[in-house]
């Protein structure tokens, strides 16, 4: 897949099936217009674009938004990737760009920079100046311009019963396998291991403390996860701490992510880590001391590894 970072880098040369959207999360709502805009690149012998933006439209117009995002935009990237798509275009939304109006959006991008011979959208989709342009828009635009317009019906996104607000809710409650049912995979953490207190260590659960790579990025709830840490290409089985670690006392507390990698002893620091969140096993709590912590840590490894067995 070719990427890249605005549309005035993209040359069209060929027959392209376009998109264009959000597709925060790429879930399983999402892959059903993908695939479909895989088809008809292929009927067309030409090849599959999808034109998408960053920031999130939401955080330039709404600035008091407290959005919170399923994907970064590397992870994204590399779902869309994963699914097949051929060209990706990253461009900047600014408000500057929000003006622009369906027409100049049609005409000026889909056509005359990406060269869209069929463009494919989900249902009730919107696009230009205050989201003026519609589905119908598109098919008056088509002929004047010379391009083919399909809309997925509401029906077959409808049947997978998915949408990106389902899966942030789900998350936010912990509901783990909910969300990744919808979204086809696990729900993906990626970040920097950084230095912690090393309090883990002392009691024989070292803990490798998450730095996460973008600050929009959505937290699940607070609680132990059953995980699987991925670094430096290699995978293993892990549990995850989520919360502000009631047990221990110290300043200026704020939420942490902590994982702790079964049958792995080595240095992390400053590595990257992929966590893929598989279960909650259970809420966070406070315990009496660090001997009762440890002592639930050990049940809770045993969940863990029972589960992953």
């Amino acid at each position: 897949m070719k990427v890249y970072r605005g549309i005035e880098e993209f040359e069209g040369k060929a027959n392209y099936a376009v998109t264009t959207g959000t597709f925060d999360g790429v879930h399983i709502g999402h892959r059903t217009i993908l695939d479909r805009l895989k088809q008809i690149a292929q009927k067309l012998d030409g090849e599959s674009v999808l034109l998408t933006f960053y920031p999130h439209p939401r955080m330039v117009l709404q600035a008091d938004s407290n959005l919170k995002l399923l994907n970064t935009i590397d992870e994204k990237t590399e779902l869309l990737e994963a699914a097949g798509i051929d060209h990706l275009i990253i461009h900047p939304f600014t408000k500057a760009f929000s003006r622009t109006t369906s027409l100049e959006f049609v005409r000026d991008i889909l056509v005359n920079q990406i060269g869209t011979k069929k463009l494919v959208i989900g249902y009730d989709h919107h696009f230009g100046r205050n989201r003026e342009g519609s589905f119908d828009h598109l098919k008056e635009f088509g002929p004047l311009y010379g391009f083919e317009v399909e809309e997925i019906p509401a029906q077959d996104i409808d049947d997978v019963n998915v949408s990106s607000t389902k899966i942030r809710k789900a998350l936010s409650e912990g509901e783990v396998e909910v969300a990744n049912n919808y979204l086809g995979g696990e729900y993906q953490l990626n970040g920097e291991v950084v230095q912690g207190n090393q309090i883990g260590r002392t009691i024989g659960y070292p803990t490798a403390n998450l730095k996460l790579n973008s600050q929009y990025k959505l937290i699940p709830a607070n609680g132990i996860y059953a995980v699987k840490a991925v670094t430096e290409g290699r995978e293993f089985q892990a549990m995850l701490n989520i919360g502000m670690r009631p047990t221990i006392t110290e300043e200026n507390k704020q939420r942490k992510i902590e994982v702790h990698l079964f049958d792995f002893d080595e240095d992390l620091y400053h590595k990257n880590l992929k966590v893929k969140l598989v279960k909650r096993i259970r809420t966070e709590k406070k315990f009496n001391d660090l001997t009762e912590l440890k002592q639930e840590l050990a049940r809770d490894e045993i969940t863990c590894r029972k589960l992953f067995s």
